[in-house]
């Protein structure tokens, strides 16, 4: 079946010399995997590289015979162009690390277009802005509302967040527990929305500490999530 959908790349993979393997999360499909052949080669074809790095927003025409295989790509154009999300070094440090963490939180073959457009959205408005040190932290947040483990806010002034039971609670278990100064920066993330994120004034350190405990929080409630590799790199870009 051919269809034309918009599409964000999460991963590109070479596949011999000439072709790449594309994940990507499509607005009609949800999670689909594409062959590529021959990209790395063709100068003159409708399929440019440069379409496929992480989080680039495509339009595309695909066949997708939906069986769980490999499907192709016909044509594809950008839907819309960055303007510093590739080229911003930090930025792009935190493209690789949300693109990965995307890539391991989302599974489903079917559309799901209010995830798609939270997505979609949160990427230009990153690609827009100057003060941008906290929006991995308020994204990977609000994404788990998508992902169906947003907190339970009902117990919110309690002294501890339980990452494992995903509620806040005032009774110390042997889970692992947000507290102190990043349990306030986390209430305070649940609680604003993107045009307030850089108010928040964190240290590194905090900011390190309370993403490392955000992606705790899904590899407790994410089956089969991989902690990304590119966590150590973006650590090292916002040092």
């Amino acid at each position: 079946m051919q269809v034309t959908t918009k599409a964000i790349v999460l991963t590109s993979l070479k596949y011999g010399d000439t072709s790449l393997i594309v994940k990507a999360f499509t607005n009609s499909g949800g999670i689909k995997s594409y062959l590529l052949r021959g990209v790395l080669s063709s100068k003159k074809g409708k399929l440019k590289t440069a379409y496929f790095q992480p989080l680039t927003q495509l339009e595309i025409v695909a066949n997708h015979r939906n069986k769980g295989s490999l499907e192709s790509i016909k044509e594809a154009k950008i839907n819309y162009p960055y303007q510093t999300l590739h080229s911003d070094i930090s930025k792009n440090a935190m493209t690789l690390f949300l693109a990965e963490m995307l890539a391991n939180s989302i599974y489903e073959e079917e559309a799901n277009e209010a995830l798609f457009e939270f997505i979609e959205v949160s990427l230009q408005w990153l690609d827009a802005q100057n003060g941008f040190s906290n929006f991995h932290i308020y994204f990977l947040v609000r994404l788990t509302r998508y992902l169906g483990f947003y907190p339970d806010t009902k117990e919110i002034e309690s002294s501890y967040f339980d990452l494992l039971e995903g509620e806040f609670t005032n009774t110390l278990s042997l889970n692992p527990i947000l507290n102190g100064e990043n349990l306030t920066y986390f209430k305070t993330f649940l609680g604003i929305n993107f045009d307030e994120i850089h108010h928040i004034k964190m240290n590194k350190s905090n900011r390190q500490e309370l993403l490392q405990s955000l992606v705790l929080f899904y590899e407790l409630h994410l089956q089969g999530f991989r902690k990304p590799k590119s966590l150590a790199i973006l650590n090292e870009v916002f040092n």
